[in-house]
């Protein structure tokens, strides 16, 4: 069964990595050296382009942005869980979809945490948090599917992202030990 939701609402929460359209001028080299690595190089690279600060970001700054990226991916899964959740009637489903919703929201604390360890140099810490941000993302798309439910296309596609931008952090990281 898959969950339908009013187009209006997942437009308005589904926009892009950063809410705004503007791609910059940066160091394309340096950004696509990065997301190369990363094996993620469209995702990658359209997170970097779209900040503002990948005007004059090294690979640290390049890092921070991606991570920024994800955390605003996890807000909009968040939202998106909490839309879903008041959409549906399935008691087990809602639960589980609040269960989502509050293990993004968790996401996202671990997030910012790994940020202010990306900014002191713990790459190991921020690496660790990256991947507990993952994992939160993982279970709620697992748990959803033992219900035998489908989430709409565009939830996917940001959990998708959210994945790929994820994957793309650890390895921009782990070049830097």
């Amino acid at each position: 069964m898959e969950i339908i939701l009013p187009l209006f609402l997942l437009i308005s929460i589904s926009f892009n990595y950063m809410g705004h359209r503007n791609l910059v001028s940066a160091d394309d080299t340096l950004i696509k050296t990065q997301c190369h690595n990363a094996e993620v190089l469209e995702a990658c690279i359209q997170c970097v382009k779209s900040d503002p600060r990948s005007q004059s970001a090294d690979k640290v700054g390049i890092a921070t942005i991606v991570i920024t990226c994800i955390s605003n991916k996890a807000v909009t899964l968040e939202s998106n869980m909490t839309v879903l959740a008041l959409s549906v009637h399935d008691k087990d489903l809602k639960l589980v979809l609040q269960d989502c919703q509050k293990e993004l929201s968790n996401a996202k604390t671990n997030l910012t945490t790994a940020m202010d360890r990306l900014k002191s140099k713990d790459y190991d810490q921020t690496n660790y948090l990256l991947n507990h941000a993952l994992q939160k993302e993982f279970d709620c798309k697992k748990n959803v599917g033992d219900l035998q439910y489908t989430l709409p296309t565009t939830v996917l596609n940001d959990m998708t992202i959210y994945e790929e931008l994820s994957e793309a952090a650890m390895r921009i990281i782990d070049r830097f030990l």
